[in-house]
């Protein structure tokens, strides 16, 4: 059983990170381990698969159409049943779905074992945003989703150079069972660690109530507003991330595996450090009066030249091109924050998991999509794609990037 709760009025800022925060940050470390991981192997999955870019987008894709398309029914669950036993019983699927990617002998079941860590992670971070909105005060929301988020840059770390190490000694398919195990411990700490906090004051409505009014949120224009902003910088952050990142590194800057991971290493490092940095910067900026759309908005202004600067090929494998797009290319995440501020804490499980299922959804096309748009280009004799084909695929992501943002500063009769 987990340890008591206790006395809410006295929990202090350490009591909920390490308590609360941490144990969930266990689990949100191996969503982006499992998000980035094949961004290293995807040469290895492309030899022994025999596949090209586009079956390789859509299989490490596959992650984000059962994490996209649970976030609705995560989002009821969460604020009926509490994020530690929803997240806990989620990482368990996870473990699964590691185990079925290792031992499955074709594309099909890969896709089937990403599917399912796909599903299994939908909650990671979820779950500790509603646990933050549960025991935090409002004002406090931004910089502890910043430093909790910097649990998934270390896991987008981890999917680096410790992957490329352990392979030069381990199948992909022992790593993977490795990532079953670590999934399966995680689920553990937050079972046993994490207390119970009902939200204030506790959900009585019904099945149908709570899909009713998630309907609600979906109609509304405050969803709408920052929907696409968050769906265009999120999408194109995680698709270069998690997979792009290494084969244009590889294909346009001309490095091998061990340079490419070194590479992907420096900017993991960076994306670790750009979460916390987002957050204290938005919560020193909101305390001096500055609001947090505009402090995202000059954020995506910033990660949008990033995206112009790869998609020119300029100095490709530059380090400090890879430091300035992992600390801008999450930045914004801060809409999370700046739409749940807007409604009852007991709503934010459901109206955190609503932007994150959109976000997912359009992930899910935009990995596969990019994936595809370079397969258009035929490949050179030693197996790689032009720039050009990366070009047009990071050049369309910084256009609908912009666009997004242009949508969200349009003036209404009513501010966000």
């Amino acid at each position: 059983m987990p340890a008591s709760t206790p006395n809410v009025t006295s929990a202090s800022m350490a009591f909920v990170a390490f308590r609360v925060l941490l144990p969930f940050a266990c689990g949100y470390f191996m969503s982006y381990l499992f998000r980035s991981v094949n961004a290293v192997i995807a040469p290895n999955l492309q030899r022994d698969l025999g596949i090209g870019a586009g079956d390789l987008g859509t299989l490490t894709a596959a992650y984000f159409v059962t994490f996209s398309l649970f976030q609705l029914p995560l989002g009821i669950l969460l604020d009926r049943y509490g994020p530690r036993r929803v997240q806990a019983c989620l990482l368990l699927s996870a473990a699964l779905g590691a185990v079925v990617f290792a031992v499955g002998s074709n594309l099909s079941h890969l896709v089937i074992g990403r599917a399912l860590v796909g599903f299994g992670v939908a909650g990671g971070l979820m779950s500790a945003m509603k646990a933050i909105a549960l025991w935090l005060p409002k004002e406090r929301w931004a910089l502890a989703n910043g430093v909790f988020m910097t649990a998934g840059g270390l896991g987008a770390l981890a999917a680096t150079l410790p992957v490329e190490l352990a392979l030069e000694h381990y199948h992909w398919t022992a790593l993977f069972w490795g990532l079953a195990a670590l999934t399966v411990f995680a689920s553990t700490m937050i079972f046993f660690i994490v207390p119970e906090r009902e939200a204030r004051p506790p959900s009585t409505a019904n099945l149908g109530e709570q899909l009713r009014e998630c309907g609600r949120f979906l109609a509304d224009a405050r969803f709408w507003r920052i929907a696409p902003v968050s769906m265009m910088g999120m999408a194109s952050g995680m698709s270069i991330q998690g997979l792009w990142a290494g084969p244009y590194l590889r294909d346009v800057g001309g490095l091998d595996r061990a340079g490419a991971a070194q590479v992907l290493f420096i900017m993991a490092a960076a994306l670790t450090a750009g979460f916390t940095l987002t957050g204290i910067a938005a919560d020193r900026l909101q305390r001096r009066g500055i609001p947090l759309g505009r402090v995202m908005s000059w954020g995506v202004v910033l990660y949008a030249i990033v995206l112009a600067a790869l998609a020119s090929g300029w100095m490709p494998t530059s380090p400090l091109l890879w430091i300035a797009f992992g600390i801008m290319c999450n930045t914004t995440v801060l809409a999370y924050p700046i739409l749940s501020s807007q409604f009852a804490p007991e709503q934010a499980g459901r109206i955190n998991t609503l932007l994150n299922g959109v976000v997912f959804g359009f992930t899910f096309f935009a990995q596969a999509g990019m994936g595809w748009l370079i397969a258009l280009w035929p490949r050179g004799d030693n197996g790689s794609y032009p720039l050009v084909a990366y070009q047009w695929t990071f050049g369309l992501a910084m256009v609908l990037l912009l666009l997004g943002l242009a949508w969200y500063l349009l003036p209404r009769r009513t501010a966000a």
